[in-house]
C-alpha cells in the first residue's frame, strides 16, 4: 500500500510523484504500457477515484497517453530544466537526452534599438542572427532565436549544427557570467506549431534572456519557444530520495504486438 501518512501531500499526489519519478528515472521506460487503473488501485491498496486522479495528472503533464483499446502508455518524459545560466544543449546532453540541432538561418544583421539597449551596445552594431530548432532524442523541443555581436561569434553554421551556443561562446573567450531572464507562456503561432509538431494554438513556454560576460559586456540576446508538453523550468530544492526507483514488475504489462 502506498500511503505515507507523514507526508503533507494528499494520497493522489503521492501516487503521482511516485509514478512520475519512475518514468523520469527510466524505471517505467518510454513505450511501457501501464496496467489499468482498477488493477493498479487494487495492487496499491487505494481507491479507484484516487488512482484515476493521479493518472490524470500524468496525462496532463505529458508523461503518459491513454490509447483507446490499448490502455495507458508512457511517452517521452518532459525536459525539466533548472533555472541556471546554462544552455539548453548542455542541459540536454547532461541529462542524456541526445540533443541535435537544425540551423534554420544564420546571417549578420544590425542590432535593433531594443536589442542594443538590452545588451548596452551601440545601435546598429553588427550581430550574428541565428535561428535554430533543437531536438531531444529526435523529437522537436524548442525554437531558438539568438543574437550575438558579430565580433564575438567566431563560429560557423556547421559548428552550430554540432555544438551548443554557449560551448562555442566559451571557446571564443566570451563566457556568460550573468543574465536577465523573463519566462512566460502563450499559444503557438501557426508557423511555430508546424515546426514544433504541435497543434496551432497549443500552449508553449517562452524565455527571453540577455547575457553578459564578466566585464559587463552584452554577449547574447535570446528569445526561445518551448513545447509545453515536453518542457518545464524547474526551480526547487529537494532532499535526496534514498528509496530505490526501480519499477515493480506489476506496474507494466507486456505487449506481443507493437506498431
Amino acid at each position: 500500500m502506498l500511503d505515507d501518512r507523514s507526508s503533507a501531500l494528499p494520497l493522489h499526489a503521492q501516487v503521482t510523484v511516485w509514478l512520475q519519478d519512475l518514468i523520469e528515472t527510466g524505471g517505467l521506460p518510454v513505450g511501457a504500457r501501464i496496467q489499468s487503473e482498477v488493477t493498479l488501485a487494487e495492487r496499491l491498496g487505494i481507491s479507484r477515484p484516487t488512482m484515476r486522479r493521479a493518472m490524470q495528472h500524468l496525462v496532463d503533464r505529458g508523461l503518459v497517453v491513454r490509447k483507446p483499446g490499448a490502455g495507458t502508455e508512457v511517452v517521452m518524459p518532459s525536459v525539466r530544466r533548472p533555472i541556471e545560466l546554462t544552455s539548453l544543449y548542455d542541459d540536454l546532453a547532461e541529462a542524456g537526452r541526445n540533443p541535435s540541432t537544425d540551423v534554420l538561418s544564420f546571417a549578420v544583421i544590425p542590432a535593433s534599438d531594443s536589442v542594443a539597449l538590452a545588451l548596452h551596445i551601440p545601435p546598429r552594431t553588427e550581430m550574428t542572427c541565428i535561428d535554430r530548432l533543437r531536438h531531444a532524442d529526435g523529437q522537436p523541443l524548442a525554437l531558438m532565436h539568438n543574437l550575438v555581436p558579430a565580433h564575438i561569434a567566431r563560429f560557423t553554421r556547421a559548428e552550430l549544427q554540432r555544438n551548443g551556443l554557449y560551448e562555442l561562446l566559451r571557446a571564443a573567450a566570451a563566457v556568460p557570467k550573468a543574465a536577465d531572464e523573463v519566462i512566460g507562456a502563450r499559444s503557438a503561432t501557426a508557423a511555430e506549431a508546424e515546426t514544433l509538431g504541435i497543434k496551432r494554438g497549443a500552449p508553449v513556454l517562452t524565455m527571453t534572456r540577455t547575457a553578459w560576460n564578466g566585464d559587463g559586456r552584452g554577449i547574447e540576446y535570446g528569445s526561445h519557444v518551448y513545447r509545453a508538453d515536453r518542457y518545464a523550468f524547474q526551480n526547487s530544492v529537494r532532499a535526496e530520495d534514498s528509496h530505490s526507483a526501480a519499477a515493480p514488475r506489476h506496474l507494466t504489462q507486456s505487449s506481443h504486438s507493437r506498431s
